[in-house]
């Protein structure tokens, strides 16, 4: 007997330079069952970023027309550049018996929340502050000013993470791909979302029974 809960949407927050994105696509990497949401951006586009694999990179007269079709079911001012996430990608990934991996800020993971209550949030911490601001100077892509306003927001999301499901420190890469796949192991045998469990019950009640009954 094989039991397996529903799919559900799969939401990674983190201040920026912890990590997130990378700890995101690993795990769909190594997990068929899990599929990225690619979320719409109206931010530039960084030097070996794809469109239509890291982001849909859009500018704001069409991220404008998304949120008035109802495209985005959240979306949110990160840095001063708007980001969103396609109702569709969600819509059709759990429809496939997939979970929804969503790589998304503070803000989208609360309105994710509200429009999916069945979502699982996780936030991602970095090991330390100095570990967080020496990932945001490696990057190379960030003026000084841009580096300064990351750090500034950190401070201002790390209190958001009590509001989330569970929390998971990146001071190790590998290990913390492990607790994204333990979290994921986890969900799919709670209770709730076991759907096929009431009557796998009565099967093997019914079976209990007749065994019972030829032991008498």
């Amino acid at each position: 007997m094989t039991l397996r809960g529903r799919p559900f949407p799969l939401v990674i927050a983190a201040p920026s330079g912890a990590g997130k994105t990378s700890l995101a696509r690993a795990l769909v990497e190594r997990r068929e069952d899990v599929v990225f949401s690619i979320s719409a951006t109206t931010r530039p586009r960084r030097e070996r970023e794809k469109h239509g694999t890291d982001y849909y990179f859009v500018d704001d007269a069409a991220f404008d027309r998304m949120i008035e079709t109802g495209e985005l079911v959240e979306w949110a001012v990160v840095h001063g550049r708007r980001y969103g996430t396609p109702r569709r990608g969600i819509r059709e990934g759990l429809e496939s018996g997939r979970i929804v991996v969503l790589d998304i800020d503070i803000q989208g993971a609360r309105q994710i929340r509200r429009a999916f209550p069945d979502a699982v949030l996780v936030f991602i911490l970095p090991p330390s502050a100095e570990e967080l601001n020496r990932r945001l100077t490696g990057r190379g892509s960030e003026a000084e000013a841009e580096r300064i306003r990351r750090l500034r927001g950190a401070r201002n999301e790390l209190p958001a993470a009590v509001e989330f499901d569970y929390v998971v420190v990146n001071d190790d890469f590998e290990r913390a791909v492990r607790a994204l796949e333990n979290i994921v192991e986890a969900e799919l045998h709670r209770v709730r979302r076991v759907d096929a469990l009431k009557p796998a019950l009565e099967a093997l009640d019914g079976e209990l029974g007749a065994i019972l009954e030829r032991s008498v």
